[in-house]
């Protein structure tokens, strides 16, 4: 099996660009005709709602796939329909990867050790019971919180081993009030979340892949170049799962920090942005969803290609950057 940051550098190789879009389909906002069709074969329920977000799903990574290697999805929006939700979100998983891309999904979990090793068999893995075995979700890697410590951490890193799996560990997250906790200072004056990540990069040196990087990586907000530039110095061969770009009100500015003198190193995620722009300028206002059922599909393409591009500017000038710090 392939180590997962090499397959990561192969989608970016493949599709130009290190992005990720994020599959998070709130249903109040998926296109009409789309809930209409839904809701008509299978009910205004939980069942109808979540073959509504899987059909939004899969016309959406029919759009996307030819510029990204890389899905997220945000389970949140999938358990909220209950079980029909989670199959909801299994499908897309396999419907993403027969497409050839990596899936991450956004689970956050951190627990006990017992209750880490579920989740991580639940999402990673499987469990064999006798003769039976049950397999997981099948992503192929998720986001944990490590509030707990290394031992909620502990079997995640076994599975991802087992299985050439990659994990993201929150470091620096893009809500508001993230500091108040990750940027605390501790005696010797390191920040909470400095501390975060020489954890991950002890957590990450028993999983690094050919091309020199390692299947455990940071999540680190798009709003912190200058705290980027510090995490890079301290986990060098981490990727970095960076959200906030789009919506959450990063651009394209100073992404550059976020990756290696290679070019590599970090992948920029973005989600309303992307599947939902038909709801955003320039499309807000011009009544896309009441015309074709194909002008809202256009949207998330424009989205997506504006993306591609200026992530992948961002990225050669990291490299441009080294090469000029060398002459």
């Amino acid at each position: 099996m392939k180590n997962f940051a090499d397959r990561l550098i192969e989608v970016i190789q493949e599709k130009g660009s290190p992005i990720a879009v994020g599959l998070d389909p709130q249903l109040q906002y998926l296109p009409q005709e789309i809930k209409d069709k839904a809701f008509k074969d299978h009910g205004q329920g939980f069942k109808g709602a979540s073959r509504a977000i899987l059909e939004f799903n899969r016309k959406v990574l029919d759009v996307v796939s030819p510029y990204t290697g890389v899905v997220k999805l945000q389970v949140a929006f999938y358990e909220l329909l209950g079980p029909w939700g989670m199959e909801a979100y299994r499908k897309t998983i396999t419907y993403a990867q027969k497409k050839g891309l990596v899936t991450i999904g956004d689970i956050k979990r951190g627990d006990v050790e017992h209750t880490a090793l579920a989740y991580a068999q639940a999402h990673l893995g499987e469990v064999k019971l006798d003769k039976i075995t049950l397999r997981g979700y099948g992503t192929d890697s998720v986001t944990l919180n490590p509030y707990l410590g290394g031992d909620s951490i502990a079997p995640f890193l076994k599975v991802a081993e087992e299985k050439a799996k990659g994990l993201f560990i929150l470091v620096k997250t893009t809500n508001p009030s993230s500091r108040d906790f990750q940027d605390l200072s501790a005696s010797d004056g390191e920040r909470f979340f400095e501390k975060v990540a020489k954890k991950v990069r002890q957590w990450g040196r028993g999983l690094i892949g050919k091309n020199g990087y390692s299947s455990v990586g940071a999540v680190v907000g798009a709003q912190y170049p200058r705290t980027a530039n510090r995490l890079r110095r301290l986990i060098p061969r981490a990727f970095f799962l960076v959200p906030g770009y789009g919506a959450q009100g990063a651009g394209a500015r100073g992404l550059d920090a976020y990756f290696n003198a290679d070019g590599y190193g970090a992948i920029i995620s973005s989600s309303r942005s992307i599947i939902f722009a038909y709801l955003y300028p320039p499309w807000k206002g011009r009544g896309v969803l009441q015309y074709a059922p194909t002008d809202w599909e256009e949207a998330v393409r424009q989205a997506v290609v504006k993306m591609h591009s200026e992530v992948a500017e961002a990225a050669e000038r990291a490299k441009r950057r080294s090469s000029s710090r060398r002459l």
